[in-house]
């Protein structure tokens, strides 16, 4: 049998993309079902459970990106050392990466035990939201490694090639919490009635045994890199190597988070009903980037091996492959919004307002769709590449520098309507420019490659 890597290096790339990123995309569906499922349960408590639910929603973004960060650089640097040939050094990457992750969960774990009300206090004022939120984040970040072990670990194996497992751990991960969460939550059979705490319990509880799954894993036979920490000492050019693309895509998780709070003061002048449309809007889109963002889980590792496997022909195809299915993808999503708008929101609510300003927002926000798979590709290719400054600036330019300010200014020249606006536009400044930048880059990368390849 092929070895991962020589499944990247060989393997006819259209297949191969869709081998590596269907699992990614089944993963990521499933985790979005727990999501949904999980404020259900606590919302069927009380509404301030929810709201105490909702306002520690941002703290754990903040966990996500820190482990989403440390993952990406991971998983790129571990693509690239193995499309050297050098796999002692994509051990090594392994190893500091999972030292650095345990590292950050001590760092949490103090903050959240000794801190946790306050960082409540910064979001209400509210005794009893502060209470409750506090009850919920103190347990999500005491126990933090639990969340970030799995995430790195998945992205190691993904840097390797291999999205089976880390399907197969986000679903034991996802599946388990989904059924813990009643029990714990509401006290069934021989457990105790938790409420909002218990939430918090079932997901960490199920992240440590996605994390026990994926320990198997690292340490079997199954896995192409032999991890041991028996030797491990501290290289601060590794840590280098890795947050110079994963700070950048940590950074970008802060932003998406600093955006939708800004977004939702603008809407505020324009009524709840407004807020509301943005939010139907954001958890549909979802639907339609998903299998893009699945695809990255396969595009980078092979993308970032031939890169240091000094191969830019199937660079060069790799990367048409891509673009062209995420065009496809978004594609059909912008057909669908624009087509069925009134259908998917009267999903949420009849209300006749809601469906007005809903069905607006969905065909004039959906207009810039075409434009965001491609664009996701891009960035993703400068991460694959040991770039990650890139991705970190255009997703400023579009999110802080162009949407926020253009959405403000189009709601107050021009009203509600014409707002949505801003979104296609802010996509448009910053998806040309960062084109313009990647060919430029690209030029550059594969000009050396083929300098290299003619002295060999």
């Amino acid at each position: 049998m092929k070895s991962s890597s020589e499944r990247l290096a060989n393997e006819a790339i259209i297949p191969l993309l869709f081998r590596l990123s269907v699992p990614s995309i089944i993963a990521m569906a499933t985790h979005a079902l727990y999501n949904v499922v999980d404020s259900i349960y606590v919302g069927r408590l009380s509404t301030e459970a929810l709201s105490a639910l909702s306002l520690a929603f941002p703290i754990q973004i903040v966990l996500i990106g820190i482990g989403i960060g440390t993952g990406v650089g991971v998983s790129s640097l571990i693509a690239r050392r193995l499309g050297e040939n050098n796999k002692h050094a994509a051990v090594n990457a392994a190893e500091h990466g999972i030292m650095m992750i345990f590292i950050g969960g001590l760092v949490v774990a103090v903050i959240g035990y000794f801190f946790s009300t306050q960082i409540l206090k910064l979001f209400t004022e509210d005794a009893v939201l502060i209470e409750m939120g506090s009850e919920y984040i103190r347990i999500i970040l005491i126990a933090s490694i639990s969340i970030f072990y799995p995430m790195v670990v998945n992205h190691i194996l993904r840097g390797e090639g291999n999205t089976f497992i880390p399907m197969i751990a986000m679903l034991i991960g996802s599946i388990l919490n989904i059924i813990i969460d009643p029990f714990i939550i509401y006290g069934w059979w021989i457990f105790p009635r938790m409420e909002i705490a218990g939430a918090a319990i079932a997901t960490v509880s199920s992240q440590l045994i996605s994390g026990i799954f994926l320990t198997y894993i690292l340490l079997s036979d199954k896995n192409e890199l032999k991890i041991s920490l028996k030797d491990f000492k501290f290289n601060f050019n590794i840590i280098k190597d890795i947050y110079i693309v994963g700070f950048p895509a940590m950074v970008m998780q802060f932003l998406a988070s600093f955006m939708l709070g800004g977004m939702n003061r603008i809407l505020a002048e324009f009524g709840s009903t407004a807020i509301a449309a943005a939010g139907i809007y954001f958890r549909l889109q979802s639907f339609v980037f998903m299998p893009v963002y699945g695809l990255n889980q396969g595009y980078m590792p092979i993308m970032g091996y031939n890169y240091g496997h000094n191969n830019p022909e199937r660079m060069k195809k790799t990367f048409k492959s891509a673009l062209l299915v995420a065009f496809i993808f978004t594609i059909i999503g912008f057909f669908v919004f624009q087509s069925v708008p009134e259908f998917m929101i009267r999903f949420f609510n009849d209300d006749p307002e809601l469906i007005r300003i809903g069905t607006t927002a969905l065909r004039r926000i959906s207009i810039a769709f075409p434009l965001i798979g491609p664009a996701i590709i891009i960035s993703t290719t400068f991460q694959a590449l040991g770039n990650g400054f890139p991705s970190l600036f255009f997703s400023f330019l579009r999110q802080i520098i162009v949407l926020l300010p253009l959405m403000y200014l189009l709601g107050q020249w021009f009203g509600l309507e014409y707002l949505w606006f801003a979104f296609p536009i802010s996509e448009l400044a910053s998806v040309l420019p960062a084109a313009f930048w990647l060919k430029l880059t690209l030029k550059d990368v594969f000009k050396k490659m083929t300098t290299m390849l003619k002295v060999e």
